[in-house]
């Protein structure tokens, strides 16, 4: 009981701390503290075996992905190239929709298999833009971010490449197609519903007025263009993007490493900008560019490898074996059961395929016994895994509202809106009209 209660302490440090403004690293550290005190770890081989493991185990598995990103976000912004995406967008779509571009801009790069990691890199700087323009205010971005890429595209698109979509197929053995009506219906749903909130969020801002402003990190000399006949050519702008995605999209049948793949696509449309634009170049340092972009990169990974760190702790203790234990065991309808245990295993460990993953590795041989239909039960653990994954000590957040500028205070009351409440709402309904209608 110890060490559940330690266990629920320690989550609730890392939310009331994210909330008052603390850093990842110090916060994470503390609350794996509470963690290995309240159930008994050795406190040293705890930190240097979970914490550091996991510490090391982002680096290893991110850090390359990171810092090409940011050097391509880097290359785009001082080139001028984001803004004149984002101005040509504007050209196009007016000022009045930035939101549902940016949404739309976000959806294609995930379903293409853009993870968002990268995709904040790739999609942050022309964002900025949209919105400075717009007059709307930064918190609002994140609203973007999260629903063009942790909802629909992520959960319940038929066919999406994301691991929510993946890990079924291995233990059910299902397609990733599966249930395609159903989840055309969640998606339709979870856009709809998204993009209502969005909207009145946008009002209530205007009515209050609210405007843009910078993040505070933020060179703003490339976004204050007086001129826009100074920028580049749209074509070369676009044309670096437009190459980075289908190299994700068509080099994925072809280099099976998903990181060397994003690390190639990167590199590709890093030096498409250059090569675009070498009449640019003037005045403009190569050396520094590179320094500044590879720093970028090795800055943002910081928090979310010490939030991840956190969960590997709470992920070796006794007190998440038992509390996992008791929700596997909880017994209903295959669906609902499916549901609950996704979600909230999802919640603890702040993580959707983590969440996905263990409740079939333990799970799985018994909804293939239940006869239960396996392609929706896909479907509806997949949307599950995409709802309490996003609780304010998620891994990923952190990373996506410092790079943004925001704090959870500013931005999370979004990310509850439309990753945790729209998706749990459209898997609850989903699953009981299935359920209702014999299915």
């Amino acid at each position: 009981m110890i060490g559940i209660i330690g266990l629920l302490a320690a989550i609730a440090i890392m939310i009331i701390g994210a909330y008052k403004g603390l850093a990842a690293l110090p916060l994470s550290l503390l609350a794996a503290l509470v963690v290995i005190l309240s159930n008994g770890m050795p406190v040293w081989e705890s930190y240097a075996s979970y914490y550091m493991g996991g510490y090391a185990g982002t680096y290893s598995s991110y850090l390359l992905i990171f810092i090409f990103s940011a050097l391509y976000a880097k290359f785009m912004d001082s080139f001028g190239c984001a803004t004149a995406v984002g101005y040509k967008l504007i050209d196009w779509f007016g000022k009045k929709n930035v939101i549902l571009v940016s949404v739309l801009i976000t959806s294609v790069l995930t379903y293409g298999g853009v993870s968002l990691f990268v995709c904040i890199f790739v999609v942050g700087p022309i964002m900025f833009l949209l919105f400075k323009e717009a007059n709307l205010p930064r918190h609002l971005t994140v609203a973007c971010l999260v629903i063009g890429s942790s909802t629909y595209t992520m959960t319940s698109l038929p066919g999406t490449p994301a691991l929510t979509n993946i890990i079924p197929t291995q233990f059910l053995g299902t397609k990733m197609t599966a249930a395609p009506i159903l989840g055309i219906l969640c998606s339709i749903a979870m856009f709809v519903m998204c993009m209502v909130y969005a909207r009145l969020q946008e009002k209530k801002a205007i009515a209050a007025g609210e405007g843009w402003t910078y993040p505070a990190h933020m060179n703003t000399g490339a976004y204050e263009i007086a001129d826009r006949s100074t920028l580049p050519a749209a074509w070369k702008s676009f044309l670096p993007m437009i190459v980075l995605i289908l190299f994700i999209i068509i080099g994925g049948r072809f280099i099976s490493d998903s990181a060397l793949l994003t690390v190639a696509a990167m590199l590709s449309g890093t030096i498409l900008v250059v090569l675009f634009n070498l009449d640019r170049l003037k005045g403009k340092s190569i050396k520094q560019l590179l320094g500044v972009g590879l720093n970028d990169g090795i800055s943002a990974i910081g928090g979310l490898a010490a939030v991840v760190s956190f969960g590997t702790v709470v992920q070796n203790s006794a007190a998440f074996q038992v509390v996992v234990d008791w929700v596997l065991s909880i017994k209903m309808h295959p669906y609902l059961e499916g549901i609950f245990s996704t979600a909230v295993i999802s919640g603890i460990t702040g993580s959707s395929s983590g969440g996905l993953r263990l409740t079939l590795q333990i799970l799985g041989e018994n909804f293939i016994a239940s006869g239960c239909d396996l392609e929706v039960l896909h479907r509806l653990i997949s949307v599950a895994a995409g709802s309490l994954d996003t609780l304010p000590h998620a891994a990923g957040l952190f990373l996506v509202l410092s790079y943004l500028g925001l704090s959870h205070k500013e931005g999370y009351k979004h990310v509850f809106w439309t990753s945790v409440a729209i998706p749990a709402i459209t898997v609850l309904v989903a699953a009981g009209a299935c359920i209702l209608l014999g299915i």
